[in-house]
């Protein structure tokens, strides 16, 4: 199916219509008052973000000719530092409303990406009701909280997705590998590539970040502290500080009693599980939108599930694309089991025994298991359909250049 087609069919459908249908233009004043309420009281009481604080001190220690890795909290690429050296030349009280608003500016860019990729307008319900959501949302009020640098991937896999969508796969893969030199979190994506069989694209994904980080490591001393100090600090699940906030299975089970080498046998049986279905919803041949959109956010979450660290905003990488996808009949957004997981993370709901800061890791880690669950669900629940003549199975997306 052609993705005019499908665009064409999904205005037919009675819910896509309302959604694509324009908002009025109240809905649009009070999304952008909550957000702008939201970012105004953030840098009132901001004093400095915790996450950003850490690359550029380890930007500033990389002009003084420290190793960015004698933090054991720089958990990024070499490339990372380099790309930070231009916040050192800002002063804090810049840096005090420079970061929320970038961080918030990226998220709400990939939402409209993410809105483009089913050719939703900004002007629609969708847009305007997606936007002031998330001021209500837990996840991305720590994302602008904490500076954090995952919001270059919250914009970057919408666009992935678009290019790709167009046929533009080596553009999409150039995006993704400059994603990954800020930060690492969409390194999974290489597997979309792989799956469509866009060799030109993978080397593109791999070689920006690659570049980047040679042309840091080439002015960076001790760049060997990466192996030595930051890989062991990665595997023994970082310090007592970050250790509460951690939603990765591995990190989670333990604290429930669960012996950590029973933990990582299960994570690793569920994300290698995750995996195999994102390859079954890649062979199947339907929207191509939809079908990038949905094996992207199963090969995330099955990666969520046993990296070291998964922070609760990282689940914004995923979230936008998967509620854009909803304009699509017959996607997995449109189940109410896909969301039910995200009502513990609506900001003002207490729930008991999970809300503290030491603690909310449980009910991030139902998140992503519940929505890792749920997309899974759907594929397997529609295996057999699925399975056809290998004609069939290829892929609708395979054209355009690699």
């Amino acid at each position: 199916m052609s993705l005019d087609t499908a665009r064409h069919s999904r205005v037919e459908d009675p819910l896509t219509r309302w959604m694509r249908g324009r908002a009025p233009f109240t809905a649009h004043v009070a999304a952008a008052l909550l957000l702008a309420a939201f970012l105004v009281s953030e840098i009132q009481r901001r004093v400095r973000e915790p996450d950003n604080a850490v690359l550029v001190d380890a930007a500033r220690g990389y002009l003084s000719g420290i190793s960015p890795y004698e933090d054991r909290r720089f958990l990024y690429l070499p490339s990372s530092a380099l790309l930070a050296v231009p916040e050192t030349l800002a002063g804090p009280e810049v840096l005090r409303v420079v970061v929320p608003v970038g961080a918030a500016g990226l998220v709400l860019a990939g939402w409209f990406f993410a809105l483009r990729i089913f050719g939703v307008s900004p002007r629609s319900r969708l847009a305007a009701f997606g936007a002031g959501g998330l001021a209500l949302f837990a996840p991305f009020r720590s994302e602008v909280a904490l500076g954090n640098w995952t919001a270059f991937s919250v914009a970057a896999l919408p666009i992935t997705l678009l290019l790709a969508a167009r046929g533009r796969w080596v553009g999409a893969a150039a995006v993704t590998g400059a994603a990954i030199a800020f930060k690492p979190i969409l390194a999974p994506m290489l597997l979309l590539f792989v799956f469509a069989r866009k060799w030109q694209a993978c080397a593109a994904l791999v070689g920006v970040p690659a570049a980047a980080s040679l042309v840091s490591v080439l002015f960076m001393p001790q760049p060997g502290l990466f192996l030595t100090k930051t890989v062991p600090f990665l595997l023994h699940g970082q310090d007592a500080y970050a250790k509460p906030f951690d939603a990765s299975l591995v990190s989670v089970l333990p604290r429930l009693g669960v012996p950590e080498a029973v933990a990582v046998v299960l994570a690793v049986a569920l994300s290698v599980t995750g995996l195999y279905l994102s390859w079954v919803r890649w062979r199947r041949a339907d929207d191509a939108a939809l079908r990038l959109v949905e094996t992207s956010c199963l090969l995330m979450l099955s990666t969520f599930l046993i990296s070291r660290p998964t922070f609760v905003h990282y689940v914004l990488v995923v979230v936008l694309v998967l509620l854009a996808s909803a304009t699509a009949p017959g996607a997995a957004a449109r189940s109410p089991w896909v969301w039910l997981p995200l009502v513990p993370q609506i900001a003002g709901i207490d729930w008991p025994w999970a809300d503290t800061s030491r603690r909310h890791a449980f009910k991030d880690v139902v998140m992503f298991l519940g929505m890792g669950t749920a997309l899974a669900w759907c594929c397997f629940s529609d295996l057999r359909r699925w399975r056809g003549p290998r004609g069939a199975m290829r892929s609708s997306t395979g054209s355009g250049r690699g």
